[in-house]
């Protein structure tokens, strides 16, 4: 693969090795360096080391179609190059322009465009989670403009502790600071900020990672919610929805409402988690025993048409939009939430939600001797770190019960 040069402008296909995707490849993008800055532009397309140093000779149909994509990319931004060069003088923002990735010095300029393509995309989950932190860093910064350069080490310290006297949790303040340092990102890649002016990092600012309040309840406060009496019928439903969440493996509302009678068969559900299967390479099945409580709240409040297409519990409606969708799955959790912690309150227990729910599956299978790896397979988790952090609240009661044991002694009345 050629490099290209004209007049101090400098471009080549670049195997970026430095952090592995989760396919276990790494991204190929085309790197220009103008002056002392560089920018990268993704090809979309991720090789492993041996594919991107063999592709030039490979004979296998696939890398060379592979090779001719990548190819005229190369020669798209090339000549793009070339036009901005005969035009007048080269700049990022012109070449930006011409690739249909234009942002200015504004991380608003960012947000903006990942709130739309994740929109555009279906994914309205990732578009609300940008649009919260934005308006979150807005507020902050009392609606100042921000440009890249501004988001200083000072400015995310001031920020997060902002965030924590307004209330938030780490993992909230995580959340808004994920979402902030992937648009930085952006302007760094885009030439706005140089590498000493980036902010994140070892030695810089690290984002704090939340480790979640631990929810879990015992199996005798979850026998009190099952017994207790509800004062009308939507306090009756909303707590047999959360004893269904619990029963099946501690699924999340948006996958429950999602259920269909055929993900039903053998007396098992088997479903996939909504929220990985568009992030994760291996799709992986999370199966649930169907067990007579949940038949029985099946039965009562299920559709009574049990067509193989139709959904479990008659929420969702087919051809609905995402945005409505998600309007529907937000009402939904939080009316069940709001019940439950009424339920809650009266029952002495606090607060108890969906959350509540999911990390009360996995720590009561823990508390019963369940193997952790099929804990965490239960919860659809990829990593069993995942569900470490789940059961930390059982790990730590478990340590305090037996450091109890070394001073539970009787002294002797014979014993000097």
């Amino acid at each position: 693969m050629k490099k290209y040069s004209n007049q101090g402008v400098t471009g080549i296909l670049f195997h970026d090795t430095r952090k592995i995707k989760q396919n276990e490849k790494y991204p190929v993008k085309y790197r220009v360096t103008y002056g002392r800055n560089r920018h990268y532009y993704l090809s979309g397309i991720d090789l492993s080391i041996n594919e991107f140093s063999t592709l030039e000779i490979s004979k296998k149909r696939c890398h060379v179609q592979i090779l001719e994509k990548l190819l005229t990319f190369e020669k798209k931004i090339d000549n793009h190059i070339d036009t901005i060069l005969r035009e007048g003088v080269f700049s990022f923002e012109a070449l930006n322009k011409r690739m249909g990735k234009s942002i200015t010095n504004d991380i608003s300029s960012v947000y903006d465009r990942r709130i739309k393509e994740f929109n555009d995309l279906d994914q309205i989950g990732t578009s609300d989670w940008y649009r919260y932190s934005y308006k979150s860093i807005s507020t902050f910064s009392e609606g100042k403009k921000l440009n890249f350069s501004d988001i200083t080490i000072d400015f995310l310290l001031k920020y997060e502790k902002w965030m924590l006297k307004d209330g938030k949790s780490y993992t909230t303040i995580s959340m808004h600071l994920r979402a902030l340092q992937a648009v930085v990102n952006e302007g760094k890649e885009q030439g706005y900020l140089t590498k000493d002016q980036y902010p994140f990092g070892q030695g810089k600012y690290e984002i704090p990672s939340g480790n979640g309040r631990k929810l879990a309840l015992t199996l005798s406060q979850i026998g009190q919610i099952m017994n207790y009496i509800p004062k009308n019928k939507t306090e009756e439903q909303f707590r047999d929805f959360w004893f269904f969440a619990y029963l099946c493996n501690g699924i999340n509302t948006v996958d429950m409402l999602n259920l269909k009678y055929w993900n039903i068969s053998n007396k098992e559900i088997s479903f996939y988690r909504i929220k990985t299967i568009r992030k994760s390479k291996v799709k992986k099945k999370i199966t649930a025993t169907l067990l007579p409580q949940m038949e029985v709240i099946i039965d009562k409040w299920g559709n009574p048409d049990r067509k193989p297409d139709n959904f479990i519990f008659p929420f969702l409606t087919h051809g609905i939009s995402s945005i409505e969708q998600r309007r529907i799955v937000n009402n939904f959790t939080s009316l069940l939430n709001k019940k439950m912690g009424i339920i809650g309150k009266e029952l002495g227990f606090g607060k108890i939600g969906n959350y509540v729910a999911r990390h009360s599956y996995a720590t009561v299978l823990k508390r019963s001797g369940a193997n952790i790896a099929f804990i965490s397979e239960s919860l659809g988790h990829t990593e069993l770190s995942t569900t470490e952090n789940y059961l930390d609240s059982f790990e730590q009661e478990e340590r305090m019960k037996n450091a109890s044991l070394l001073t539970n002694f009787k002294i002797l009345k014979n014993e000097v």
